[in-house]
């Protein structure tokens, strides 16, 4: 692949902002739920639960397919391949910091709230690490073509039950604006489907209330 080289269509990141945006979003919720000691209620355990289940989702699709085209377009280039090490190593960094969190919340630990803001601290220096080094690389090394494979395998990894409440829960809470941009970016049936299905399913289940 050539490198610096890919093309000249850009790769919209809209979805990529809108998921990291969801996270800092449930972040807020986790450290406001903590601090208020809420964390043990049922509509934050399920928060909880979702906020987990889409970080995984988010980074093991990551590991497995944006990182390895990454790595196969910047072989030669020492300072590249440091900086996609240190993608993987705060991959690595952040399971622990989870479980720390499931484990002081299982025992009611005086300790949650400490945990919870390190988990908050860790994952925002990590997206804000990626937003602002990781995907300007993508943009300059990477085709549309390896975008939309790596888009592929992520509704591959959620599949029809994952998309039903990854959508809503990426909408939860957005301006107008964010909305349609979002929309916008995913294909045309989604916005109709959310709004009749998607979102009712959603709101049922109270999430962070």
């Amino acid at each position: 692949m050539s490198v610096d080289a890919p093309g000249t269509e850009l790769i919209d990141f809209t979805p990529m902002y809108a998921t990291h945006n969801a996270f800092r979003r449930d972040l807020a919720r986790l450290r406001e739920a903590a601090d208020t000691g809420r964390m043990d209620t049922p509509g934050v355990r399920a928060g909880w639960a979702n906020f987990k289940h889409q970080l995984d989702v988010h980074h093991s699709v990551e590991d497995a397919v944006l990182w390895p085209r990454l790595l196969d377009a910047v072989a030669d280039r020492p300072d590249d391949l440091a900086l996609i090490a240190e993608m993987e190593a705060e991959h690595a960094r952040l399971d622990p910091l989870l479980a720390v969190v499931d484990e002081a919340l299982a025992h009611r630990s005086s300790t949650l709230g400490e945990h919870v803001r390190e988990l908050a601290e860790v994952l925002d220096d990590h997206m804000h690490h990626e937003e602002d080094t990781a995907l300007p690389l993508i943009q300059r090394v990477l085709k549309p073509s390896d975008w939309a494979a790596f888009r592929s395998a992520m509704a591959r990894r959620q599949g029809p039950s994952g998309a039903a409440v990854y959508i809503p829960w990426i909408l939860d809470d957005v301006t107008p604006e964010e909305r349609q941009a979002f929309l916008a970016a995913m294909p045309r049936p989604i916005g109709l489907l959310n709004r009749i299905v998607f979102q009712p399913r959603y709101r049922r289940k109270l999430q962070w209330r």
